[in-house]
């Protein structure tokens, strides 16, 4: 992962419950690329158009439903054949190895991640949704997190 992801807890949370949403909303993958920092960040997906306002406005009431509804955020261990059947694993650092760490908010989203997290979605604050763009198939997100 990168190193920026490592830094702040909050937004990288925010980043797991943003792009189980899209998935929900759109039936599209996760963000394959993302920009993680603690003013603001981006995400970036295999997209056919912009956002509309509309829909914007419905990610952010989504995302910040699931902060608002206080979830545990906690890991657990799959070997990493196991992790295979249910997870994308081609992004993972290679240095890994074959325990597969999963973070899990509540019932909402699972995901293989080396980051840090915070404990509960309750300590990410309220998450607001800054713009959209899109170009050359890639719709690209940035949002920022307030206290």
């Amino acid at each position: 992962m990168e190193e920026k992801k490592q830094r702040d807890p909050r937004m990288h949370s925010a980043e797991h419950i943003l792009n189980q949403t899209i998935v929900r909303m759109f039936n599209r993958g996760r963000s394959f690329s993302a920009h993680i920092e603690k003013k603001k960040s981006k995400c970036d997906y295999y997209f056919d158009r912009n956002l509309t306002e509309l829909e914007a406005n419905e990610i952010e009431k989504k995302v910040n439903e699931v902060i608002e509804s206080d979830m545990i955020v906690k890991e657990e261990f799959l070997e990493r054949e196991e992790a295979s059947k249910y997870f994308k694993l081609e992004r993972l650092p290679e240095e890994v190895g074959d325990k597969i760490r999963i973070i899990k908010i509540g019932d909402y989203d699972a995901c293989p991640c080396s980051g840090i997290h915070v404990m509960s979605t309750k300590e990410i604050g309220r998450f607001k949704f800054l713009s959209s763009s899109f170009e050359k198939g890639v719709l690209r997100l940035r949002f920022k997190l307030d206290n």
